[in-house]
Parts: C-alpha cells; sequence; structure tokens
C-alpha cells in the first residue's frame, strides 16, 4: 500500500481522533478558565490549550503533536504527585482518561509510513506512559490513609469490672447491656476459625416497602436474645419472636402501623426488655404484678407505646391502656408522624425511661422531645424532662403542655443503674439549620447529653457538643459507659462519639471531660437574622479531619468530573468546620450523616480498647429564602417526610436546601476513604490502627470489588474471641476483623444491605452471630427483610 492510499484508509480514526481530542480540550479550557475565575488551579485550563493544540497539529498531521501531548502527560504526572502524593484513588481521575488516550495515539495508523519523527515521538510518548503505569504501581502499593498498629493483649489476670455486665449467653438490651458497649464475652468463635461460618438459619419477615412508605424505609435493628427467644422488629414495627437456635417464628405482633408517605422514617431499631426480679417493687412502693412478669417494650412511629408478654407477643394489660401508652398526649401538635418512637426505650428496675424523634426541618410548630419516665409495669408517667421548659421537670396538666420544638432524644440512650443515672444523648430545637429564633431555655441543652436522675428526671449533670447548632450536629450514638483502671484508680467513664468525628470522654458521675476538649475559635457571619458561637469543642480524641478540605481534594471518576467538583468546591462558602449555612450554598463537612452515627462504637472492658467505623462525606446547606418555591407556610406541594432535598422550615425566614457533595455522575466529590475502621487503646485514647472498608462493588454501574472505604450506618460488635463484626457498609457484606491489627478474617455476600449493627449469643452450647439485611432507603442499597444467623459447623 502506498503512503497515500494508507494515509485515505486512516483518515477517518484520524478525523475522528481530532474530533475526540479538540472537544476534550475545548471542556478543559472552557472549565478550566471558570475555575481559575474562582481562583482554582490552572492546570485544566492549561491541559485544555494543550489538547486543543494536540488536536490542531494532528490535524495537520505534524509529528509535533505527540510532542505537545508528552509534555502534558509528563506534566499531568508532576502536577497530581505535588497535589495529592502517591495515593492511587487520587491520582486515578487525573490520568484515566489521558493515560488511555496516549496509549490509541501510539496505534499504527498514527504513524503509519510517516516520518522517523513521528516515530521518535511516540517512543518518548511510550516511554512517559510506561512511567505513568510505575506511578500507580508504586502508589497501589500503599495506602498513605491507612494506619497499622497493634493493640495491646489483656493484661493477666484482667477481669470484667464487677457491675459492668456483659452479654454472653443472651443480648438483653440494644447496647448487649444498657452501659452500650456491643461487647459480648462469648469466645466459641475466634480469630482462628471464624473463616469458618456458615449460615446457620434465614428468616423472612415479609415486611417490605410499599408504594405508600416514605423514601426513609430502613431496617436498623439489632434484636435481643433472652432463654431460647430472638426479638426483632421490622420497619412497620411488627415484632417477630423467633427460636433462637432455628430461627422458626413463634409469635408476632403487629401494631398496625399505617403506610404513610408523610412520615420522616418508617424505622424500628429495636424493643426493649424488662423481667420482674423476686420482691420486685413498682415505682410507687407496691409489689410488682404478676402479669407479665418477662416483658417487651414496643415504641411505634405514630406514637405509641406497647408492653407485650415476651412469651406470648400479647399485650399487657395492666400497662396503660390495655397494654399501650400514646406517646402524643402533653402535646400541643399530635400531627401523626411529627413524633415517632424509632429507639428502643431504656429499661431499669422499676423507670422505663422514653424519649423519641421529632420531624427535622419542617415547622418550628412541632411536637416537643420531652424525654419522660414511666413506671414500668402500670405505665403510669412518673417525670419529664421538656428540655426546651425553664422548668424541664414541669408535668402536663390541664394548663400545661409541653414546649413545642425542644430538643429531642431520638437515638439510644444508655444508664448506669449503680448511679442512678440515665445518659441522654439530645439533638437541636427545630428546626436544625436556622436557629435566630432560639431562645435561651431552648439553647440550654441543645445538642447536649443530659445526666438524669433515673428515679426523678432532674438533672445531675450536662455537656454540650456543639454551641448553637446551625448543622444537624447532634449526639447521634448510644453513649458506651466503662469503668477505666489504672495504677491508681478505676473511673466511671462515659464515651460520647459525635458527628463531628469528637468522642467526648467525661467522668460519667459529674460529666468532667477526662480528654481535653479545648474550645477553639470557629468561623463567623451567620445568616441575617441569626449568630454563631465565637468557639466550639474540639476534643482531643477525635477522627475529624486535622485540616480543612482543599481542592486538590476533589474528586470524580474522571478529570471532567473532578474539573466540575473543583468548580462546585471553589463557589461554596467553605472556612472549615462551623462554617455558617448561607444562602451562596455551604460546605459542611463533616457533613450532616455525620462521621458517627447511631451505630455507636464497641467497647471490649477486659482489654480497655474500642472499635469504631467512622466515616467522612461533606454535605452541602444552602439557605433558601422565602418565595414561590419556599412558602412561608404549609401547603400541598411541600410535604414533609424527608431529611434531604428542600426543606420548609416554616416559622423561619429561610427553608434549607440538603445534599450530599455529589458530582454530576452521583459519586462523593470528596476523594475516598469515606469509611474505615478503627481501634482506640482507652488506656491512652489514641488510634492504634485504622483502614479502609467496604467496596463500590454495589454501588457501581459493574461489580467492581474496589476497596476505596466507603460510607456505613450501623455499628460494630466485638467480642471476647477477639473478632469484631460489621455490616453497615454500602456493599452488601458481613465482615469479621481481627481486634488486634484490624487484619480481614472472613466475609459473606448478605442478600440485601446491613444497615444494622449485628448481635451474638449462644443457644443450646452454640455460639451465632444475627445480622438484619433489609437495606436503607435514603442510603441507597438494597432492600429485604432478612433476618440471618451465622454459626460455625456442627462437629460430626
Amino acid at each position: 500500500m502506498s503512503a497515500d492510499s494508507s494515509i485515505r484508509a486512516h483518515a477517518p480514526l484520524l478525523t475522528a481522533t481530532v474530533t475526540v481530542v479538540s472537544v476534550m480540550g475545548l471542556a478543559l479550557a472552557a472549565g478550566g478558565i471558570w475555575l481559575v475565575g474562582l481562583g482554582g488551579s490552572p492546570y485544566y485550563l492549561i491541559a485544555g490549550v494543550a489538547l486543543l493544540l494536540t488536536g490542531w497539529l494532528l490535524a495537520i498531521r505534524h509529528a509535533a503533536a505527540l510532542w505537545v501531548y508528552v509534555a502534558l502527560l509528563m506534566g499531568t504526572m508532576i502536577w497530581s504527585v505535588w497535589e495529592v502524593g502517591l495515593d492511587f484513588w487520587s491520582l486515578a481521575p487525573r490520568g484515566d482518561v489521558l493515560v488511555p488516550l496516549g496509549l490509541w495515539l501510539l496505534s499504527p495508523f498514527i504513524v503509519s509510513r510517516r516520518s522517523g519523527g513521528w516515530r521518535t515521538a511516540q517512543r518518548s510518548l511510550a516511554v512517559v506512559i510506561a512511567i505513568s503505569f510505575v506511578l500507580l504501581a508504586v502508589s497501589l502499593s500503599r495506602d498513605r490513609f491507612d494506619v497499622a498498629g497493634m493493640l495491646p493483649t489483656a493484661s493477666a489476670g484482667a477481669a470484667i469490672m464487677t457491675g459492668e455486665p456483659a452479654a454472653k449467653v443472651d443480648w438483653t438490651a440494644y447496647g448487649g447491656s444498657g452501659l452500650g458497649l456491643r461487647y459480648s464475652a462469648l469466645s466459641e468463635i475466634n480469630k482462628d476459625n471464624v473463616k469458618d461460618l456458615v449460615l446457620a438459619w434465614q428468616f423472612e419477615t415479609g415486611d417490605k416497602k410499599g408504594p405508600d412508605d416514605p423514601d426513609e424505609f430502613t431496617n436498623e435493628v439489632t434484636p435481643l436474645k433472652v432463654d431460647d427467644l430472638l426479638y426483632t422488629c421490622s420497619p412497620h414495627q411488627i415484632v417477630f419472636a423467633l427460636d433462637a437456635a432455628s430461627g422458626k417464628l413463634r409469635w408476632k405482633f403487629d401494631p398496625k402501623i399505617g403506610h404513610n408517605k408523610t412520615f420522616q422514617h418508617m424505622t424500628c431499631r429495636g424493643v426493649s426488655y424488662h423481667e420482674t426480679g423476686a420482691g420486685a417493687l413498682a415505682a410507687d412502693g407496691s409489689p410488682a404484678p404478676s402479669e407479665c412478669p418477662k416483658r417487651i417494650f414496643l415504641p411505634t412511629d405514630d406514637g405509641r407505646l406497647f408492653a407485650l408478654d415476651a412469651k406470648t407477643g400479647k399485650p399487657c394489660e395492666g400497662f396503660g391502656n390495655h397494654g399501650q401508652i400514646d406517646l402524643k398526649e402533653g402535646n400541643e401538635i399530635k400531627t401523626l408522624g411529627f413524633y415517632e418512637g424509632t429507639s428502643p426505650p431504656v429499661v431499669t428496675d422499676k423507670i422505663l425511661i422514653m424519649g423519641g424523634a421529632v420531624i427535622d426541618n419542617y415547622s418550628t410548630r412541632v411536637p416537643s422531645g420531652v424525654i419522660r419516665g414511666f413506671d414500668i409495669y402500670s405505665g403510669k408517667l412518673i417525670w419529664v424532662f421538656d428540655a426546651g421548659n425553664p422548668d424541664p421537670n414541669e408535668m402536663p396538666s390541664d394548663t400545661h403542655q409541653f414546649t413545642a420544638g425542644s430538643p429531642n432524644s431520638w437515638t439510644v440512650a444508655a444508664v448506669d443503674e449503680k448511679l442512678g443515672l440515665v445518659y441522654e444523648p439530645l439533638g437541636s430545637s427545630s428546626p436544625d439549620i436556622w436557629a435566630g429564633h432560639r431562645t435561651a431555655d431552648q439553647e440550654r441543652y441543645d445538642s447536649a447529653l443530659v445526666a438524669l436522675d433515673i428515679a426523678t428526671g432532674k438533672l445531675r449533670w450536662s455537656f454540650q457538643n456543639v454551641h448553637h447548632d446551625l448543622w444537624d450536629m447532634d449526639l447521634p450514638s448510644q453513649p458506651s459507659l466503662i469503668d477505666l483502671r489504672n495504677d491508681a484508680e478505676t473511673v466511671p467513664a462515659i464515651y460520647l462519639p459525635a458527628k463531628t468525628g469528637d468522642i467526648f470522654v467525661l467522668d460519667r458521675r459529674d460529666g468532667h471531660l477526662l480528654v481535653p476538649a479545648p474550645e477553639k475559635p470557629v468561623p463567623q457571619g451567620a445568616a441575617p437574622g441569626d449568630h454563631t458561637s465565637p468557639t466550639q469543642p474540639f476534643s482531643d480524641l477525635s477522627f475529624r479531619p486535622r485540616q480543612i478540605l482543599t481542592e486538590a481534594q476533589m474528586w470524580g471518576s474522571t478529570m471532567f468530573d473532578q474539573l466540575i467538583c473543583r468548580v462546585k468546591f471553589r463557589r461554596l462558602r467553605y472556612e472549615g468546620p462551623f462554617t455558617p449555612p448561607s444562602e451562596q450554598g455551604t460546605l459542611v463537612y463533616p457533613g450532616d450523616f455525620g462521621m458517627f452515627e447511631w451505630g455507636g462504637i464497641a467497647v471490649d472492658p477486659n482489654r480497655q480498647i474500642a472499635i469504631a467505623n467512622p466515616q467522612s462525606i461533606p454535605f452541602v446547606s444552602r439557605l433558601v429564602p422565602r418565595g414561590k418555591d419556599n412558602p412561608s407556610a404549609p401547603d400541598s406541594a411541600h410535604p414533609p417526610g424527608t431529611e434531604l432535598g428542600v426543606q420548609p422550615m416554616y416559622g423561619v425566614p429561610y427553608g434549607v436546601d440538603l445534599g450530599v457533595f455529589l458530582s454530576p455522575l452521583h459519586i462523593p466529590c470528596m476523594a475516598p476513604p469515606w469509611g474505615s475502621l478503627a481501634a482506640l487503646d482507652l488506656k491512652t485514647n489514641k488510634i492504634i490502627w485504622r483502614h479502609r472498608v467496604g467496596t463500590i462493588r454495589d454501588q457501581a454501574p459493574l461489580p467492581l470489588p474496589f476497596k476505596l472505604g466507603v460510607p456505613m450506618l450501623g455499628g460494630p460488635i466485638v467480642t471476647a474471641g477477639g473478632v469484631s463484626f460489621l455490616t453497615g457498609t454500602m456493599d452488601d457484606y458481613i465482615r469479621a476483623f481481627d481486634v488486634d491489627d484490624g487484619k480481614l478474617l472472613w466475609q459473606d455476600r448478605l442478600p440485601a444491605g446491613g444497615q444494622s449493627t449485628p448481635m451474638t449469643y449462644e443457644a443450646d452450647g452454640r455460639q451465632y452471630v444475627v445480622t438484619v439485611d433489609g437495606g436503607h432507603g435514603s442510603f441507597g442499597t438494597k432492600l429485604g427483610d432478612y433476618v440471618r444467623a451465622y454459626a460455625l459447623p456442627r462437629s460430626r
């Protein structure tokens, strides 16, 4: 074939290449000009010009095209390493378009029958591409975010502290016990044999999302196990009692919750258990009734609280009104779905303590978040703690109703019956994101922990994790109570994981800090009519990023959506943690999901260590002034029922548009990792190891098992066998890790999302690990209705 005929044959491919390169150049140059105008990196403008020049030189068939591309690729590598170092997942989007294009430019049609100058340039391009592969290989060999380490072993002769109950044969409360440790003293399943776990049984509840259910349809339950029964619940608060060894249904109770899209949540995190002891007395000093000596307590999303016979599932007739209490009583606002019992109540000897979730960001006219103490047998109201009331203990009456919109305790509380205290984490007064209307009384316990007297509900002490909270940075996790041992004394401590990534450590007797949390200046400049606190507490024990986000940390699957994320970042207001919400749009990092959520941490009180699973996803909070699309009064176009998107916040000057900071391809704009598993030595309060956890297998278009470290909902558990279990990641897996160093020991695919916290127990001499796998609507994982139990194979 002649040179002319060869050129003619390859002309369509060359024309297509010129077109693609030129379009890429135009897109990068245009976006690069925009980014530079916002004060951002000039790289994309330079790269765009280089691609346009490459396209033009290719069009006129000049060998300098490849030399320009060599310079672009080499410059990109140098710039990338300068910006983010040798981190593979940060480097990948900077080269995942340019390197494949470079390989295409090595194709024979580019240089077929051309001069030696073309071939020399092509050889140089091949060398640069080879260097890029070496660079990526080096970056894959190490993870600069990984923290390697080994936890100390248990001290010889160490034992669990007296009065610090650990779950073992049974798992009698949401966190294993009222202390919220998520620890089991069982050790049949250990580091050596966990790899042999098999599915022992599976139960399907049949409770699935319907067309009239809200998007926030979730399965977040941690079951209980008492005697030979396992107790679990489904999103519509249906309780199932299963045989703990076989998973066979013994009984179920359906409270007949209506399917209603206006509910902000449809979830059940669990039930509570109480057993009448010998000679037990009621709160008024009378003998405990013989009815329902073992009972299950069930809160519901329509604002009721049931007491059920643990053996039969029938309502306990002597409790409240034939087995139930209306938790809406005492409130002026009783709109269905505005007050929801999503988390199990605290059970003590005589008093049942119930908080509840109040609808977020809908209006200032919402129910109170009052915490109430009831007689555990009769359901009689004994005391109240209404955080927004000048007198929090004022009982309801014909002339007094609970304070609308006062801070609520939507998550799980912890209890120390020896000290006579219940520890209730609180959220914000409604709404969350603008607070110019809040009174001093509403602010007093906003986003705080309150330690209340179990018998009276009176405040013993409080600790505020965020002052004048404008970011929904409440305390989301059940606190963990552990007695810290040192050579001099034993200190009863409480660990408070916060959405900010801080873990506050206090003496649970009086609330004084055991780990320093100094007040530090934070960004100012709230929206008109609002204000900010000049300082916020920052715990020395924290997973909060030590440096503020920069443009270099913006990410994407390609350089194009990465460029858009950089532009979006530059257009937002962001000055670090606690940057106030704005009409411009504020980047909130850590975001509203929080670095910690309701899953909490897991604590081994014997070894004095903890396992945590922090996550980090930025959010965008944009205040929306009142107008046509954001009216000042409720209308049919803005019903309740969501925690993302535009939320009206009726009663204040703004609505708010909340959402995850995403690229146009709906992936996070911040580079991974977004989720990790970590271990803490509680004697030193230092992070010993930390590793990415979770893949994008179930979120990517293709089932790619790339271990980026993904967001998660649900916490870990830890066992005396030296194993920690976790199911909450966005990929559908249950995983077991070596507590000592965080090494993955075993994993198994789940039939749906495992956004819950697992638990473990013993039945018929065999240890089981149970996970509830039903997915999470707003989290985007696969929905289902599965309860699954794993165990070691039976010996033959």
